[in-house]
């Protein structure tokens, strides 16, 4: 290794990295936080100017801050967007040209996972998705001849040592896979954040690792921040029959979304205030603790082991997780001692040993809220040494380094996952729409699925909401079938909706058919056992049993809301990045959106805001949307509508 090229100015690493690569310009950047925004911008603006110099970008997950529009929306987000991401936060030039379909020719983009919804209608960006499992991205890297990587990074005081910190996930891989290919190394050149969080380990390197290193001076705008989401009644449920899953002592990885909040908050308080936790599992269902996949492979106590955390991203949960003392098993890259430790024969030195040199979470990336950061930024050392950050070719599957030793670690490894929809076959639709667009990606929940299979104590459970809001009316999420899935009805597992836990692992069609429809809301059961017994699937003499009638939105409210007004289930379990007035706003505006979803709707709303007696209400909210004296015809009526929002999402229709 030499000592890498070092600058202040992004154009001038930019013209390093033009002279040093000949011909076309095949990068590849990190997904998520990991990507150098500002970088990336200058050699956007650069390339955009020149056509003689083609540019393909192979990345993922390009955040974007969100764009308010007119109306009540963009009263709210404008405000809102400045304080999380910062006025002079870099939006990538790069998304905005996807976005109107106007990319340049000579420049291509292309993804392996979209940020959720974003780019349903980019003609260029579904052309050019790669649709990929994340531990085959490193080896697609390859085949196209990737020649530069660029990574943000954090720095030691002096600059000598990087941490690859937020994404360890590619880098490393992808450099093998290429090098293996018989290719050239690729260029690697670094931007230097002072606001990313340092972590070591695995991801620390020498600052030579890296051909370039760009420092850019302050202002530094701050990190993406993912704002965190309010929990509804279906979520809290979904995350608390999910967490009766669990077994102590075991390995426990999640995704992302309302759903993995609502779990993380069940574990912890099933660890740390188990009789509360316990009350919320009678609401939901008395004999819960009977359920035969909660007895086979799950618990209700509290942790005495802890958990081992093994999840290709580490979020705002684990952090909850982690402070709550639910994570805490500490494994080392040590197979005999591990198989010591998992068969009760360890002695004081070898459990000594694993509290000295053990780590209780790995991870190959990280995202979250600006508190979560901060969290990271503040760690104290022995916590800082528990956490480890890896290549994803570890974390996600097991075959990438050592089996034998991650089976050892990896025991009672319970794999959670969202997905849209799921057939009664027990197919899982996760990434896209059966007319091929996609919504977000893969990633890594194939891997995961397939490892449950693979390891002989492993469970995969796909959590989804019973039903879904489409153009006005209620669809159930649990359908007789589609035309695209992401998971195949053969590595069908566990499935978990706000209604319960079907457990279909192995299988006949029939009894997976019964389990699923068991899990279904009420309205749509009978439609979904009509269509299998049309198909040969269900004998023509099944009767659903009385009890799957209490699958329904009203009886989940009126089961939860004591416990909703008791503080048990905040809206907010893991914290909120919104304003007490700022809540009160999104509450209201959810019900705006859910009562104007249709023509009919939108018309009976505003003819209820128009016919109130008043508009007054809460003050502090309409000064919030800037609607304290209304200056158009157009504002007038928001106002009406959101004072009718406000007064009947905190009281009640």
């Amino acid at each position: 290794m030499t000592t890498p090229q070092r600058f202040q100015a992004l154009d001038d690493a930019v013209g390093f990295m033009l002279g040093r690569i000949d011909g076309p310009l095949r990068i590849g950047a990190p997904l998520g936080l990991g990507k150098p925004h500002r970088l990336l911008n200058a050699l956007y603006a650069r390339i955009e100017a020149d056509p003689s110099r083609p540019l393909a970008l192979y990345t993922a997950l390009s955040l974007d801050p969100p764009t308010g529009g007119a109306g009540l929306e963009g009263r709210f987000l404008a405000p809102f967007v400045a304080r999380q991401f910062g006025d002079d936060f870099p939006r990538l030039a790069y998304v905005a040209a996807m976005r109107r379909d106007a990319l340049p020719a000579h420049i291509e983009v292309e993804e392996f996972y979209l940020q959720s919804g974003a780019l349903l209608g980019s003609v260029q960006a579904q052309r050019r998705y790669a649709s990929l499992n994340y531990t085959h991205v490193a080896r697609a890297l390859a085949d196209r001849g990737l020649n530069c990587v660029v990574q943000k990074v954090a720095a030691s005081e002096d600059g000598s040592r990087l941490s690859l910190s937020s994404n360890t996930d590619l880098t490393f891989d992808a450099v093998d896979a290429v090098v293996a290919r018989g290719l050239p190394r690729p260029l690697l050149v670094a931007e230097i954040d002072p606001h990313l969080p340092w972590l070591g380990g695995a991801a620390e390197v020498d600052a030579a690792f890296f051909d370039a290193v760009v420092a850019p001076p302050p202002p530094h705008p701050q990190l993406f921040g993912l704002p965190r989401q309010p929990l509804g009644d279906a979520d809290y449920a979904i995350g608390f029959y999910a967490s009766a899953l669990v077994r102590d002592g075991g390995t426990l990885q999640i995704g992302i979304g309302a759903l993995a909040d609502a779990l993380c908050h069940a574990l912890a308080l099933r660890h740390t205030d188990n009789a509360a936790y316990r009350r919320v599992l009678g609401a939901l269902d008395p004999d819960l603790e009977s359920h035969p996949a909660v007895r086979a492979c799950g618990g209700l106590g509290p942790f005495e082991q802890g958990l081992y955390g093994c999840s290709e991203m580490i979020n705002e949960g684990f952090k909850r997780l982690v402070e709550a003392g639910v994570i805490r098993r500490k494994v080392v890259d040590k197979a005999a001692l591990m198989q010591r430790m998992n068969d009760g024969s360890a002695s004081a030195l070898d459990r000594e040993l694993v509290e000295r040199d053990g780590e209780f979470l790995h991870g190959a990336f990280y995202l979250g809220s600006p508190e979560f950061y901060d969290w990271l930024r503040g760690l104290d050392d022995d916590t800082r040494r528990g956490i480890g950050m890896k290549r994803v070719s570890e974390v996600n599957e097991l075959y990438g380094l050592d089996e034998a030793l991650e089976r050892l670690q990896r025991r009672d490894a319970r794999f959670f996952n969202s997905c849209m929809m799921a057939t009664a076959l027990g197919a899982a639709v996760s990434d896209g729409l059966e007319d091929g667009r996609v919504v977000s990606g893969v990633g890594g929940q194939y891997n995961f699925v397939a490892m449950a299979h693979a390891l002989a104590d492993g469970r995969s459970a796909l959590l989804l909401r019973a039903t879904r809001g489409a153009g006005g009316a209620t669809e159930s999420n649990v359908r007789w079938n589609y035309g695209h899935v992401t998971i195949p009805r053969h590595l069908r597992d566990l499935y978990v909706t706000e209604y319960g836990i079907a457990d279909v692992r192995g299988l006949a069609d029939e009894d997976c058919v019964i389990a699923m429809a068991g899990i279904a809301d009420a309205r749509f059961q009978g439609g979904l056992l009509e269509r299998a017994q049309r198909a040969g699937k269900l004998r023509k003499d099944f009767v659903a049993p009385a009890r799957w009638r209490r699958n329904a939105p009203a009886r989940l409210r009126a089961a939860l809301a004591p416990l909703r007004g008791d503080g048990t289930l905040p809206d907010y379990p893991l914290g909120s990045d919104f304003t007490e007035v700022e809540q009160r706003l999104v509450r209201a505006l959810g019900w705006l959106r859910d009562e104007t979803a249709t023509p009919v709707g939108k018309a009976r709303t505003l003819a209820r805001a128009l016919l109130r007696a008043t508009a007054a209400g809460d003050d502090a909210a309409l000064a919030r949307m800037d609607l304290q004296r209304p200056r158009s015809a157009r504002a007038w009526i928001e106002r009406r509508l959101l004072a009718l929002a406000l007064a009947t999402a905190a009281h009640g229709p």
